[in-house]
């Protein structure tokens, strides 16, 4: 627990070190821990997510209970707002096609799939804080007081977050504007 506090303290101040210490001491088991909630495959990404969060959050990091019990918290919570969003694009999905299951002739129909992928392409392509942000505020359908408690911001800032987030995502999908009103 001791050289938990320091790779806290060091991790803080920008030691490659300390971060590639806390990755290689805490990885896998958060991979492990996270697959009781996902697959394999989505466990490690969530952890790979959550690492990087780490470094590039680590100046702000809250830390209020041991290092451990923070990771284990953290990903645990990643891995349920994963299954949240998971669910949201099912729900997203489900209510498309029932508004387009009696249009099946409708050349309109064909268009979904690539309004979803780019949907996703212009949420991926925010920059990280935004994207970070909108996909919290959306997808883990947190309140903006709980996301600024998370990134250590003011509420303030995460309002403007999203509302910058929604200007980008309503320029790069304008293509799409009239078959997202239809929907």
């Amino acid at each position: 627990m001791d050289e938990d506090i320091y790779i806290i303290e060091d991790l803080r101040s920008g030691d490659e070190e300390a971060y590639k210490k806390l990755f290689l001491k805490y990885y896998s088991p958060l991979v492990e821990y996270a697959s009781q909630f996902l697959s394999d495959i989505d466990a490690e990404e969530v952890v790979q997510d959550f690492m990087i969060f780490l470094w590039e959050h680590r100046e702000h990091l809250l830390i209020t209970s041991s290092l451990k019990s923070f990771l284990f918290i953290s990903v645990k919570n990643r891995s349920l707002n994963a299954i949240r969003h998971e669910e949201f694009i099912q729900r997203l999905h489900s209510k498309i096609y029932e508004q387009l299951k009696n249009q099946f002739d409708d050349p309109d129909y064909y268009m979904v799939n690539d309004l979803a992928e780019q949907i996703k392409k212009a949420i991926d392509s925010l920059p990280v804080i935004y994207r970070d942000t909108f996909k919290m505020s959306r997808f883990g359908e947190k309140s903006n007081v709980e996301i600024a408690h998370e990134l250590g911001i003011s509420v303030k800032t995460v309002e403007g977050h999203i509302t910058q987030s929604l200007k980008m995502l309503r320029v790069k999908l304008s293509d799409y504007l009239y078959f997202l009103l239809v929907i």
